[in-house]
């Protein structure tokens, strides 16, 4: 009855782990690091939730036309790690995105760096980019 149960519970286990990889993709899959981005602009939705949180912020161009994009930073886990908390990007902040572009032009980035304009404080954004393969 115990193995039966362990093997269980190691099935499910297993299908649970592969699910959550199969959902997870690589830097190169979706961004390019040829394509930099440096974006300024006012937080205004944040989704802290895996396999990676995203948060939205609009960018106004030379033109004033504003443009939202989205970022993709660390999974919650891994900003935990690197010492954010839920509380430390807040909608209505304005930040500095220092990243890679979508390799299709999209107004998607994979942030690296997070500057936060009212503390300048700079966080790691725990981006994918910078895991080894």
């Amino acid at each position: 009855m115990r193995t039966k149960l362990a093997a269980c519970a190691a099935a499910a286990a297993f299908m649970l782990a592969t699910a959550t990889a199969m959902a997870h993709h690589s830097f190169a899959a979706e961004f390019d690091a040829n394509k930099p981005i440096n974006l300024k602009g006012v937080v205004t939705k944040i989704e802290w939730a895996n396999p990676h949180t995203y948060f939205y912020v609009d960018v106004a161009d030379a033109g004033g036309k504003v443009a939202n994009w989205g970022i993709e930073i660390g999974s919650p886990n891994a900003l935990t790690r690197l010492g954010w908390t839920r509380n430390t990007l807040k909608v209505g902040d304005t930040v500095t995105v220092e990243g890679s572009q979508a390799k299709d032009g999209a107004l998607i980035g994979n942030g690296q760096v997070v500057v936060l304009a009212a503390t300048g404080k700079r966080l790691f954004a725990g981006s994918s980019r910078d895991q080894t393969p």
